[in-house]
């Protein structure tokens, strides 16, 4: 099976790829003998199935030149030195020169490094920055200077490396090593060796992540056939798939990322092993959750969310990726996910001033949480049996436990899910009692007293109860329901009654009732809102206060 997912890439006035399978007419495509240098034997079977080494031509924007000046001269300057025994070699790495050849802007440089380390050629490159005629050959300003002085170490633990980062010229640029890497069996962290540039190539977690711009020979050098794939608009992985997933399962989330940016196709043989069973298994156990939230969470905050979540789902990795391998929890029924993923992109789609989507997801943040709510849909209608004498988190709905401990992301977001998951029945309840018009949905004061019991994430809340009601692709009726619904809470002016103030303060209160502080107050400050509700154009306050004291009694009782 080949999985193509439409995307239509930007043009820019760099390289452009289109479907065919050829080269761009603004691309040099060249073919020189391979690198003289010897290729260690973990490296060997690279150039027995590719004999030559296919580079391009870019150009670069003049901020980019002015980059590979200076980092030309640094390298220039660490050679005079004599202190190393073989002349430094940058080379720009990875996703830059991917997202220059599709002409994606990107203002993150990685520069990989023949036989320094990045903190080294920090050191190095911070000295030669010093000397005051090269801030001048260069047109170095205070703040670029200040940058070179608080560079930063990465030491990134989990993969042994010193990388160094330093802003230049606006950019973000990391220097590390060119590198190879040796596995254990039980882990994704590797022992790292310096490494050739095809080595570093073969590390990679996919062709077109793989490719190198060499900023003494001003070519991009493709040792992995990145280029090729990039032209087909095409995922594949530089080492055998298999060892590749098997190594690093995590590099197939990052995958299914790069195919939903980009709208690229995954390769068949790259796809099984993806899906593989034995690949799963290492997925769950062998990542840190933290990792997957990560990548999860880049996912969709990305271009095409949708198309990730659809890859998961063919892929078979719900439950791999939704779960927490640290405790038992049940396998939700994940068969008719793509009703509730789908919906949500239908209504994206969809959107107009008054839509659902455009009523209910207000912001940036809310539409990453929508496609959260999407993903855990299957958890809808788990319940989780309650167990008492312990900590209310260990009480919270399996859909919370997978935000909070299986994919590991923040409180905040906790929160919302929980919410979402308890208020559920209630908001549907209240959709249908509108579409049957039913008189007590009139009263302003019922209704809005019943909004502001789910707080001010309720709009998040009830598309989460929408996507959970649906089950079928049929989705007009459900969509017109729900339409209803909020057409109905806009018409009473209820839309944002959960963030609205109350009318009095608990202090107010306390002086018009001449009453001490107590549980009273917040019971009272509610009567006071339903008096608001009720009587929305009236100043008359004091009617307000005399409702909180004809209750007052019942108040004060627990």
């Amino acid at each position: 099976m080949i999985w193509r997912i439409a995307c239509q890439l930007p043009r820019s006035s760099a390289i452009f790829f289109t479907n065919k399978r050829v080269a761009p007419a603004n691309v040099n495509i060249l073919i020189q003998d391979p690198m003289k240098r010897r290729l260690s034997d973990s490296a060997s079977h690279i150039s027995s199935k590719r004999t030559r080494m296919e580079t391009a031509k870019i150009s670069l924007l003049p901020e980019e030149e002015q980059l590979s000046r200076l980092l030309l001269d640094a390298s220039e300057y660490i050679d005079k030195s004599g202190e190393l025994d073989e002349k430094v070699v940058l080379r720009f790495a990875g996703g830059w020169i991917r997202d220059k050849l599709l002409g994606i802007q990107s203002n993150d440089i990685d520069v990989a490094i023949n036989i320094m380390t990045g903190e080294n050629f920090g050191i190095k490159l911070k000295e030669y920055v010093e000397i005051s005629e090269n801030v001048k050959k260069h047109g170095l300003r205070p703040k670029d200077l200040g940058s070179f002085h608080n560079i930063k170490k990465n030491p990134e633990q989990s993969k042994h490396l010193e990388t160094t980062t330093v802003k230049i010229f606006g950019r973000d640029v990391d220097f590390v090593n060119l590198r190879k890497e040796v596995y254990a069996g039980d882990s994704r962290n590797p022992t790292m060796e310096f490494g050739t540039p095809e080595e570093d190539a073969e590390r990679r977690d996919a062709t077109i992540n793989a490719l190198f711009y060499n900023i003494h020979s001003g070519l991009v050098e493709d040792f992995t056939g990145g280029l090729k794939d990039l032209r087909a608009q095409r995922i594949t992985t530089p080492m055998d798939p298999e060892k590749t997933f098997n190594d690093d399962p995590l590099r197939v989330l990052r995958l299914i990322r790069f195919a939903s940016r980009l709208g690229f196709t995954i390769d068949p043989n790259v796809g099984k092993w993806m899906g593989d069973a034995s690949v799963a298994q290492n997925l769950k156990m062998k990542i840190s959750r933290e990792r997957v939230g990560i990548e999860l969470g880049k996912m969709l905050k990305d271009k095409s969310p949708v198309t990730a979540l659809k890859l998961m789902d063919r892929l078979g990795l719900y439950s791999t990726v939704f779960t927490d391998p640290a405790r038992e929890v049940p396998i939700p029924d994940s068969s008719k996910w793509s009703i509730a993923y789908n919906l949500l992109s239908t209504l994206k789609d969809a959107e107009t001033p008054g839509s659902v989507y455009h009523t209910l997801v207000r912001s940036d943040d809310a539409k990453f949480q929508a496609w959260i709510l999407a993903a855990i849909v299957p958890w809808g209608t788990v319940e989780k049996p309650k167990k008492e004498g312990v900590k209310a988190i260990e009480n919270e709905p399996y859909s919370t436990d997978i935000i909070r401990r299986g994919v590991a992301l923040d409180s905040k977001l906790c929160a919302m899910v929980t919410g979402a998951f308890r208020n559920r029945t209630q908001i549907t309840d209240l959709k249908n009692a509108i579409g049957r018009s039913e008189p007590w949905t009139n009263q302003r004061d019922v209704v809005g007293m019943m909004i502001r019991g789910w707080k001010s994430d309720w709009k998040l809340h009830a598309l989460y109860a929408l996507l959970v009601e649906a089950d079928s692709d049929k989705y007009g009726p459900l969509i017109q329901g729900w339409q209803k619904f909020l057409d109905h809470i806009e018409k009473m002016e209820l839309m944002d009654v959960a963030t609205e103030k109350y009318p009095l303060t608990g202090k107010d209160l306390q002086k018009a009732l001449n009453e001490k502080p107590g549980i009273w107050v917040g019971k009272a400050l509610d009567v006071c809102m339903r008096w608001r509700l009720k009587y929305p154009t009236s100043q008359n306050l004091g009617e307000a206060i005399e409702d909180v004291k004809s209750q007052l009694s019942e108040l004060k009782k627990n």
